[in-house]
């Protein structure tokens, strides 16, 4: 899975400026008092001046995971790889270990993962089924099935890339809820990726911060 920030448009001054404009007023230089008011405006979810802020990535991920990711859709916008104009050989997310299930419905898995024998039976299943819908879809476009129909063969596990853009305000909300130790696990990780691309992002951490509430 890979997550790229590609650009950035606007600053915590571009923040502190979309709100000080209620007040016909304007700051040239990022200064203490500046952070004090995108503090304030973080704590008491003032949204709208963060919204000024926008973020494009290009990410990779395996279908199951970006169908969780698009649910995202205040402030965002999302444009993906179509299946139905390109027929590439397609890619298959390899997972690091398969989780038992979690005793709590609401928890997807557990951390602890099948060993020995039995996760590399599960491994060595799971591939077995990657080729043969690898296989039948090529067979398929090869003999002049229309990719957009010989696409429903190919699995959750297959890796997909989009670009995605939104507001600052938009991607933060999209970090707290997915980072959170009750997503899955492989959102979890995306969430992270986005995390610290953004934070090491000197031009706007120290919004990122106030919105994710890490300082």
């Amino acid at each position: 899975m890979r997550v790229e920030l590609l650009e950035v448009m606007g600053s915590d001054l571009t923040v502190v400026n979309a709100a000080r404009v209620s007040f016909a007023a304007e700051s040239h230089e990022f200064s203490g008092r500046d952070k004090k008011l995108i503090k304030y405006l973080a704590k008491h979810n003032h949204w709208t001046p963060f919204g000024h802020v926008q973020l494009q990535f290009r990410l990779k991920a395996p279908v199951f995971v970006a169908r969780q990711l698009v649910k995202h859709q205040v402030g965002l916008v999302w444009n993906e790889v179509s299946r139905r104009y390109v027929d590439l050989r397609p890619e298959f997310h390899e997972p690091e270990g398969w989780r038992l299930k979690a005793n709590n419905k609401k928890q997807g898995s557990s951390l602890e993962t099948f060993s020995g024998l039995l996760g590399e039976r599960w491994d060595a299943r799971y591939w077995d089924l990657m080729n043969s819908a690898e296989t039948l879809y090529q067979n398929m476009v090869a003999s002049g099935v229309a990719p957009e129909q010989a696409r429903m063969v190919l699995p959750q596990s297959m890796m997909t890339e989009w670009y995605w853009t939104g507001s600052l305000a938009a991607f933060a909300r999209v970090v707290k809820q997915r980072i959170s130790s009750d997503a899955q696990l492989e959102c979890q990780l995306m969430a992270q990726k986005i995390d610290q691309l953004v934070a090491n992002t000197d031009e706007i951490s120290y919004s990122w911060a106030c919105l994710t509430e890490q300082e």
